[in-house]
């Protein structure tokens, strides 16, 4: 958020909407050959790791023990969950990562819905949408009732789940050669797509909010250039003194 606290005009409404309309054309903007990582999301993200192409065996190990790091809010925050019955067994662990699993397949089953049916046979693919929904619903109903389960864990399991799949998609980078020519690569890049887009949101709505309020822009302003603020008043003050004194 830093370049828009020091930008005079970052809280201005207009250029915050602007902001985030160029934001989500970024993103969602298909390059080709010659297109720019100024230009397009995907560009951008695969110039920032061009770096692992030419990483050497133990440099592959190495990235990959670092990114087991995110796994560890999943092990810490599993047991906290109602649905552990306070149990610290590592099954409870293991079982966990069913959920990243159904999570995995809900969004493959979408994905490959909007592909194949969002543009000519749009019916199916809110039929599927809404298939989907109702499923996951359903199940949810059931483990509230069949388990331990609480609604606060739903939130909570966020907490632990968001940072396994960042970590999932930093292996899947590492590992490109050997995803790249098939249809998981495809889906490491929309799941990265999405988590950047759900970055940018959470940047984007306190600047909104922000510049929404009367006033915020004005304060801001007055921050960043209070030591010209200040000379300007010196400045005035000798001016109004050199007055007075020609005067007498």
């Amino acid at each position: 958020m830093a370049p828009f606290l020091f930008n005079p005009s970052g809280f201005d409404w207009l250029k915050t909407v602007d902001d985030f309309d160029d934001f989500m054309n970024w993103i969602w903007y298909r390059g080709g050959i010659l297109t720019k990582s100024e230009q397009c999301w995907e560009v951008w993200w695969t110039e920032e790791h061009d770096h692992l192409r030419n990483t050497g065996l133990w440099g592959i190990v190495l990235e990959i023990l670092l990114d087991l790091r995110f796994f560890f809010f999943q092990y810490g925050i599993v047991y906290q969950l109602g649905i552990s019955g306070g149990s610290k067994s590592i099954v409870v662990y293991l079982l966990s990562w069913i959920y990243v699993v159904v999570v995995l397949a809900i969004y493959i089953v979408i994905l490959y819905a909007h592909d194949k049916y969002a543009a000519k046979q749009h019916i199916y693919y809110r039929a599927i949408q809404a298939l989907v929904i109702s499923c996951t619903i359903l199940a949810i109903l059931l483990l509230l009732q069949l388990t331990k389960l609480k609604l606060v864990d739903l939130v909570t399991s966020l907490l632990a789940f968001v940072p396994t799949g960042w970590g999932l998609i930093l292996i899947a980078q590492v590992l490109k050669p050997f995803l790249q020519s098939s249809i998981v690569w495809e889906m490491v890049i929309a799941v990265a797509r999405l988590y950047e887009v759900t970055f940018g949101i959470i940047v984007m709505i306190p600047m909104a909010i922000l510049s929404w309020l009367p006033g915020f822009q004005s304060m801001q302003t007055r921050i960043l250039f209070n030591e010209a603020f200040s000379r300007g008043l010196q400045i005035s003050r000798i001016l109004a003194g050199k007055k007075s004194n020609a005067g007498i």
